[in-house]
């Protein structure tokens, strides 16, 4: 039998969480059993190309607008000349616009990732998730990435529970260790001083993410730790925005944005403490790094963050109600240098104490599984005439129950 063909695709247009998510799975597939494709948007494709596995097909692609039709055209050219079998999406956006083509063009298998709970979709149409019930109708599983993103998607969203299969993120444990030096020189050229404190936060420049709230609070963290630092790695549109708001706080000698950083190992061996003041969430990404790196964590009690770490034991976790504890939040885990000096490496112990028993790196072998076991259904359903030999051939595909956590 032939390896089943397997394309991901995304439209996202910068490099963060699902995008990492999406690289792991690739690395992770057996090659006995799939053959692999990435479809994303140049910017994206430029961004991968150099962690992408070479036997992995990357195809660059530029589809967000319905408008696009060439585009639409195009990724259909690519299902069918691949000879498709399973069309994976990740985020909503992106799955808007493959699964309907996928499914025009008889693609066995469709599976959405949405990774998050949408808490910027306003309005009578987008806030009652019409258009995403209707996108459904395409899709033949969503995996939700926490058990929180699974309710979200069956309460709020209001898709069906059969489909929703829970598989949290996870991450190869492998690339982090605790002990992990930061590169030499690194605080120097930054223009730290050797024994100033780091704070860290990783992430896409965007509104969810909650920079704004942390450029706040920071003022007040400098008062009580004059040589506190803050490096905020990733890019996005707000990093112009951002940089003002430092500037007027005076923050200009303490804080550096340093954009996109393929090296994140090495940017959290230089960390004292990771933030995340994320309003939103579906399980984050660098959080679970942080974790294996054995850093602790201040973050947000939203979504599915409380599903990678405890309270007490890996992180401080603020509640997320505008923020407003997170200045406290931040100078109590700042005082982690202060008055409780062995703390801060108590909680290191511990995260990654949590990482070895095996809740990183069991979820990403769950996606595998996940797909492993979607796959034989896909092979009794070779391609045929019409919708209905489609729809009639979906009653033979039972879901992996077996891989819901």
């Amino acid at each position: 039998m032939r390896p089943l063909s397997l394309l991901y695709f995304s439209n996202t247009l910068a490099r963060g969480g699902a995008e990492e998510h999406i690289l792991t799975l690739l690395k992770g597939l057996d090659r006995r059993h799939f053959r692999l494709h990435l479809v994303c948007t140049p910017q994206v494709a430029e961004k991968l190309r150099p962690d992408i596995p070479s036997d992995v097909e990357l195809v660059p692609l530029f589809l967000r607008k319905p408008s696009q039709i060439g585009s639409a055209l195009r990724l259909a050219r690519i299902i069918r000349e691949r000879r498709v079998d399973i069309l994976h999406s990740h985020l909503f956006y992106s799955s808007l616009f493959a699964s309907p083509i996928g499914w025009s063009c008889r693609v066995p298998v469709i599976i959405e990732t949405p990774h998050l709970r949408e808490q910027w979709r306003h309005g009578w149409l987008k806030s009652r998730f019409v258009v995403d019930r209707l996108a459904g109708r395409f899709v033949d599983y969503y995996i939700a990435v926490s058990r929180a993103n699974a309710k979200y998607l069956v309460e709020t969203k209001g898709l069906p529970p059969r489909k929703v299969i829970v598989i949290q993120n996870g991450c190869d444990l492998t690339r982090f260790d605790p002990a992990r030096q930061a590169p030499a020189g690194l605080k120097t050229r930054l223009g730290f001083s050797e024994g100033d404190p780091v704070l860290l936060v990783v992430g896409r420049l965007e509104p969810q993410k909650g920079h704004r709230v942390l450029l706040d609070a920071m003022p007040l963290v400098r008062r009580r730790f004059p040589g506190a630092r803050l490096v905020c790695v990733g890019d996005g549109a707000l990093r112009s925005e951002l940089e003002a708001q430092a500037g007027s706080l005076e923050l200009d000698g303490s804080v550096r944005f340093v954009g996109y950083q393929a090296n994140i190992p090495d940017w959290l061996a230089l960390a004292d403490v990771v933030v995340l003041p994320s309003f939103y969430e579906g399980l984050p990404l660098v959080a679970i790094e942080s974790l294996a790196a054995g850093r602790p964590i201040v973050a947000t009690a939203v979504d599915g963050t409380p599903e990678v770490v405890v309270d007490g034991k890996t992180r401080h976790q603020p509640g997320d109600r505008r923020h407003r504890e997170t200045r406290r939040a931040l100078a109590m885990n700042h005082r982690l240098d202060g008055g409780r000096p062995g703390l801060r490496d108590d909680l290191a112990y511990r995260s990654r104490v949590v990482v070895q028993r095996g809740l990183i790196e069991r979820p990403t072998n769950e996606v595998v599984r996940c797909e492993k076991r979607i796959a034989p259904a896909s092979r009794i359903r070779a391609p045929a005439s019409g919708r209905a030999g489609r729809s009639q051939r979906k009653s033979s595909i039972a879901p992996p129950t077996t891989a819901t956590r």
